[in-house]
């Protein structure tokens, strides 16, 4: 890792084709940063994206990256850091690919625990599709496919991880890039599985999740008297519904990666070609 690396070091030289004012431009860049400012490089990160208009993400970092499937990519990146523990592995994905189709990875590679990053631009709205109701979308929320709204209490991601046995759970607003950045920081440097869900405004298909209405209801837990490491707080405030809050709301000081818990280590490329001495006995034996 180099201490000389900067943030631009990780944009590509792809242009982004998000609408103009998409709060994806601000969470990629926060990401971009936190890397270079915690010593990674292109050479030792990779960047798992899933399907939907955050899914382009790996094309404009400049870094390994593999576009996934919809609803797949923990999965994947799961696959990459336990092939290599070695590699600064980030995986960015929105609220449809992550809390819809993905919902059951989400939940198992949070308790999993593996030593990793989740960052998800989470706009309350299928962006790329034309601007459909998501998981975590209004219940009054309405859209061409839900006139009448969605009937539906809308998802909560943060108490979702928290139920699941997440060792690290935050909020952030793409908005606001100095904090945004230091969030996303924290959650590479944690050891285990951080999530950081960012409120990133859709600004062609939602008019109520909006720039001025998050500037207006967000909370920095930092501004309070809110400790991360108390799990009975963090669940207080993340099932409280009544305010949006943003910064690290709960954090396991003790959290052990699996990784490390199962012993697991080394690079999988490098392991000798052919197989252990006696496992072609043990597979004769089921023949």
């Amino acid at each position: 890792m180099s201490s000389d690396i900067r943030f631009t070091d990780f944009k590509s030289d792809k242009q982004p084709t998000w609408c103009p004012g998409c709060g994806d431009f601000g969470t990629m860049n926060g990401m971009m940063k936190a890397l270079a400012e915690t010593g990674n490089d292109p050479d030792n990160t990779f960047v798992v994206a899933g399907i939907g208009c955050s899914g382009k993400i790996g094309t404009y970092m400049h870094s390994y990256a593999l576009h996934g499937v919809h609803g797949r990519a923990l999965p994947v990146g799961v696959g990459v850091k336990l092939a290599n523990p070695d590699l600064e592995v980030m995986v960015a994905g929105g609220d449809g690919d992550g809390y819809s189709i993905g919902a059951g990875h989400f939940i198992h590679a949070v308790r999993r625990n593996v030593d990793m990053s989740y960052v998800v631009m989470d706009n309350r709205i299928y962006g790329l599709t034309k601007g459909q109701a998501s998981p975590t979308s209004r219940e009054d929320f309405e859209t061409s496919t839900s006139p009448e709204g969605t009937h539906m209490s809308p998802v909560n991601p943060l108490a979702l991880a928290l139920a699941s046995g997440a060792s690290f759970v935050a909020q952030t607003f793409s908005s606001d890039s100095q904090r945004h950045t230091e969030v996303v920081k924290e959650a590479i440097e944690h050891d285990g599985f951080g999530l950081v869900n960012v409120y990133s405004p859709c600004v062609t298909f939602n008019d109520v999740d909006t720039y001025d209405y998050f500037r207006d209801a967000i909370v920095d837990v930092s501004e309070t008297d809110h400790d991360p490491n108390n799990k009975d707080a963090a669940r207080d405030l993340i099932t409280d519904g009544s305010t949006e809050y943003v910064g690290v709301l709960y954090r396991d000081e003790d959290s052990v990666p699996y990784e490390q818990r199962e012993g697991i280590e080394g690079n999988m490329a490098e392991i000798p070609d052919g197989a252990p001495e006696g496992a072609m006995d043990l597979v004769r034996e089921f023949y």
